[in-house]
């Protein structure tokens, strides 16, 4: 007793009876069909994973990237404060950027620690060493912000926000550059 194939087999078997081959055992690929063997494109090396000296300083870097993300969010606060007329809210994001000054130095300290320039050579170094210096200069920065915030909080918004500018450039700087290694 045969069985009859369902209706799909038989459709996928026909088609598959249908079409014609091209080339059959033994057939080579004419030559002019293949390109010339200078415009194949080679594959550039990965880049060396990294040591454990630079992944620890981008492990300082992300812990300094959490002080910054901090510090932005006051900065935040005080100017959405500022465009109203409500002094409430313009003292709250007073206080809030005292306290949030206070808690970035933290993040900025602990993962400054990690950050040694000297785990990068040549180009990436300077870009590492600036990108140090902005966070030295933002870690100094933050006594003066939580002392003076809550008395002159659209002065000390001014100076952060010019210090996160530089912060960003040098970071923009590090991170074009250490992407080659």
């Amino acid at each position: 007793m045969r069985r009859a194939l369902p209706r799909i087999a038989q459709i996928t078997l026909a088609a598959l009876w249908a079409v014609p081959l091209t080339a059959q055992a033994g057939d080579s690929v004419p030559r002019d069909t293949l390109p010339p063997q200078d415009t194949l494109a080679t594959v550039p090396a990965p880049p060396p994973p990294p040591t454990p000296e630079q992944e620890r300083f981008r492990e300082g870097l992300r812990t300094a990237g959490r002080g910054v993300a901090q510090l932005r969010s006051g900065v935040g606060q005080v100017r959405r404060a500022g465009a109203g007329a409500d002094t409430s809210a313009q003292r709250r994001a007073a206080q809030t950027l005292s306290g949030l000054c206070t808690a970035a130095r933290d993040f900025l300290s602990r993962g400054r620690a990690g950050m040694q320039p000297t785990a990068f050579e040549d180009t990436v170094r300077l870009k590492a060493r600036r990108l140090t210096g902005q966070v030295d200069s933002l870690v100094k920065y933050m006594p003066t912000c939580a002392a003076s915030a809550r008395g002159q909080p659209h002065a000390v918004s001014a100076e952060l926000e010019a210090k996160l500018k530089s912060y960003d450039s040098a970071l923009r700087d590090f991170q074009a550059a250490a992407g080659k290694n």
